[in-house]
């Protein structure tokens, strides 16, 4: 029979793959940003949010903060250096004033972190207040992230479309909170069950959003498809001549 040590480990080790997924999803956007030497319109929001949510929660499964939760740290010390290599290249490629906010808020992000590992280490006395500590705060964190998605739901139910929610991105989503829900079941853990609950609820309701719109979805794409296909045969005829005409039949020479 297997141990609910052994069991934790290995549903752990499910939620470390299915979080450098999600943490890896952004990389086609950074390989556009690097070809074109400009961010365009994307924002650093998304990456500032999980680059302190990943410090956070490295601090969170430090074993004189919240013993036995190695993999915790493991998989959110993987995202804290991914995150790190998208806003260096965020820094590289956008104008003087983004780059000066952007740095501001790492700035800004590092000295909380310092300060809140300061906190729970120096003046918190036990393991259990150090865990409440941070684990409170990475709760509203993990959140933020989680709820991240809500804007692209309320679009896909306005448009009628899953254009713009990838459907593996939701997949993931659901994987990694479920995941992560069943790790801290096994050995029960309040801090990551809450915010890994709501994402798991998050990814679900994507998923059905997927299945509800899809095609609905393909349907708009194939019409979008021949308007521009249409139109670019309208565009064709307008600019070709009749068979049996010449050059002088649409110039008046003087």
């Amino acid at each position: 029979m297997v141990s609910a040590d052994s069991a934790r480990t290995a549903v752990g080790i499910i939620g470390n793959i299915t979080a450098l997924i999600l943490f890896l999803s952004p990389l086609p956007t950074f390989v556009q940003i690097v070809k074109k030497r400009t961010v365009e319109q994307f924002s650093p929001v998304p990456y500032l949010a999980t680059f302190i949510n990943c410090g956070i929660w490295i601090l969170y499964g430090l074993p004189m903060v919240h013993p036995h939760s190695l993999l915790v740290v493991t998989i959110n010390g993987a995202g804290f250096v991914i995150e790190t290599v998208y806003l260096l290249l965020f820094v590289i490629f956008c104008d003087r004033g983004q780059r000066i906010k952007v740095l501001l808020i790492m700035l800004g992000e590092l000295v909380f972190l310092s300060a809140l590992t300061l906190l729970a280490l120096v003046v918190a006395h036990s393991t259990r207040v150090r865990s409440d500590i941070v684990g409170s705060i990475a709760i509203a964190g993990n959140i933020i992230m989680y709820a991240a998605p809500l804007s692209v739901m309320k679009l896909v139910i306005t448009t009628k479309s899953v254009e713009f929610m990838p459907f593996f991105l939701s997949l993931f989503s659901l994987l990694n909170g479920i995941s992560w829900t069943v790790y801290a079941l096994i050995r029960f853990d309040p801090y990551i069950v809450i915010p890994n609950g709501l994402g798991s609820l998050l990814g679900a309701a994507q998923l059905i959003l997927y299945a509800t719109f899809y095609k609905s979805t393909k349907r708009q794409l194939a019409e979008r498809k021949a308007t521009v296909e249409t139109g670019l045969t309208e565009m064709g005829r307008s600019v070709d001549l009749p068979e049996k005409s010449n050059v002088g039949d649409y110039y008046e020479y003087p």
